[in-house]
């Protein structure tokens, strides 16, 4: 977790309050699933691969970003995977990784699967993820309260596996 070593100064604050805060949400919900362990992990390193990133795009700012920032963005699952790769991480980590932003009925990214076809790993971690992003303030947003925040991932529910969301 020497990457993390690597995020300095506030405009990347945000992005390491997210690793940490989805790290303590997944390490507790992933506990039933695959361990304690496996959930502190994969929440602090999913979005690694934006610190690749950061010289092309940046992420935090207040507006929403342009197609050309969200294609440089949709890349950070692929540049995680091999940063984890290449320092010799699971295959459970690296698929967990590189999935997270797939959604149930295969409208996510990088490679659009459904259902069962997303990793076990990834599906725990795309729930967390999502309600770590929600419940934190954002440049362009302040945080959801936790009642609201399940309520906007209810109506959201198509991307999640009801098994790991329930």
């Amino acid at each position: 977790m020497k990457y993390l070593a690597h995020i300095e100064g506030e405009r990347e604050q945000s992005l390491k309050e997210h690793l940490v805060g989805t790290a303590r949400i997944c390490g507790e919900f992933a506990g039933a699933f695959l361990g304690k362990e496996w959930g502190y992990c994969c929440g602090m390193l999913h979005d690694i691969g934006k610190l690749r990133l950061r010289s092309y795009v940046y992420e935090e700012k207040e507006a929403k970003l342009n197609i050309d920032e969200l294609r440089y963005v949709r890349l950070h699952p692929s540049l995680g995977y091999a940063i984890l790769k290449e320092h010799g991480y699971s295959e459970e980590v690296l698929s967990a990784v590189l999935y997270h932003h797939e959604n149930a009925d295969g409208s996510g990214y990088p490679n659009n699967l459904k259902g069962e076809e997303i990793p076990l790993g990834a599906r725990i971690l795309r729930v967390c993820d999502a309600f770590g992003a929600l419940i934190a303030n954002r440049p362009y947003r302040s945080a959801f309260d936790i009642e609201t925040a399940i309520s906007i991932m209810i109506e959201e529910v198509k991307n999640f596996d009801m098994r790991v969301f329930l």
